[in-house]
């Protein structure tokens, strides 16, 4: 069985070589792929120099620009197929997500789930140190998309998320149109809308304490209007359309 962590990177010298301890410490035998968008920081660099006592399982994709979280994932999740992997993960790189629910996530889907979500929102999951404001523009956004899309998921921007690699063969990712949060909400209607099966895993979301964050307002722009254009285009066929891969 083998298992997949996708990170994307963007100015993470501070946190990349203790995520990647932390998830190579884990018993299971996790393989990484670090997808850099061109960082100024030197976080490539230090993948690299990582990578010479660890080719077996740090992988490295470097792009020449900032060219967006979903696209980075998209990338990964591609990269993984064609190299035949049971469990695609998507990971920040900041100990946003705790490494340990890893296994947590993984024992769902292997346990009958076809994609795992840490998420904050279902009973026993938290945030830690996170401001009053991004607690609020999070829980906001978790319930509109809710209402707008009918999805049976909590925490459907959640990006702590395990995928069983037959929702990814199924799915035309080339379809998948968004960046930043409306991305992961974006995979989740996919998948639910494909007939798969979604499980929520309770996590503790922890706010960052090395480096800065990625949120800006045109991301949650973004949100807002991806929802709604996802159930105009659910509404009207297109989006399943196009979401299943032409056989």
């Amino acid at each position: 069985m083998k298992k997949l962590v996708i990170i994307p990177t963007y100015k993470e010298k501070e946190n990349i070589q203790l995520i990647v301890d932390a998830i190579s410490n884990l018993q299971n035998n996790y393989h990484i792929l670090v997808i850099d968008d061109a960082s100024p920081d030197g976080t490539a660099t230090i993948v690299k120099d990582l990578q010479q006592s660890r080719a077996d399982f740090l992988h490295l994709i470097e792009r020449p620009g900032k060219l967006g979280l979903g696209t980075a994932y998209i990338k990964g999740f591609k990269w993984g197929l064609e190299r035949s992997y049971d469990y695609l993960f998507e990971m920040d790189a900041d100990f946003s997500h705790d490494p340990k629910d890893l296994n947590r996530l993984l024992d769902a889907c292997s346990n009958g789930a076809d994609v795992a979500i840490g998420s904050r929102y279902v009973k026993g999951g938290a945030f830690k140190n996170w401001p009053f404001k991004r607690k609020i523009i999070s829980l906001t956004g978790s319930l509109y998309s809710r209402l707008l899309t009918f999805m049976p998921v909590k925490d459907p921007t959640a990006g702590f998320v395990c995928y069983s690699s037959k929702v990814l063969q199924e799915m035309n990712l080339d379809a998948i149109n968004f960046v930043g949060y409306a991305f992961q909400i974006e995979m989740k209607f996919a998948a639910w809308h494909l007939g798969y099966k979604l499980k929520e895993v309770p996590i503790v979301f922890q706010d960052r304490e090395l480096g800065a964050s990625k949120m800006s307002k045109g991301i949650i722009k973004e949100a807002a209007l991806g929802v709604l254009i996802l159930q105009l285009q659910y509404l009207s066929g297109s989006f399943m359309r196009h979401i299943r891969k032409s056989a």
